[in-house]
């Protein structure tokens, strides 16, 4: 699995999991536009820096990932960071939007 291959995982998981399960759906249901575009950021933020962190823990050397505690994975982090956003959007275009009425 490369790096990519999990932010997509993780953006689309984001994305329904704020959709569909209870009391979270609920909660974030309830803010405005803005507020809801501030959350799913910062949580893909945390994602990608978490990815990033583990790295440097030397947690994810064994699976693959491709990412090291260094300065070129640093900047791999805004690819990392961008390719979550696409496919957290793909999937609430896809996968929650159209049954949220």
């Amino acid at each position: 699995m490369t790096v990519e291959q999990l932010s997509h995982i993780a953006g689309i998981l984001l994305s329904l999991a704020i959709a569909y399960i209870p009391g979270i759906a609920d909660w974030y249901a309830k803010k405005d536009t803005r507020s809801k575009a501030g959350i799913m950021a910062l949580l893909l933020i945390v994602v990608s820096v978490g990815i990033f962190a583990l790295a440097c823990a030397h947690l994810v050397a064994n699976i693959g990932l491709g990412v090291t505690c260094d300065k070129a994975s640093a900047i791999q982090l805004v690819q990392i960071l961008i390719a979550a956003l696409i496919a957290n959007q793909a999937a609430f275009l896809l996968l929650v939007k159209p049954y949220n009425r």
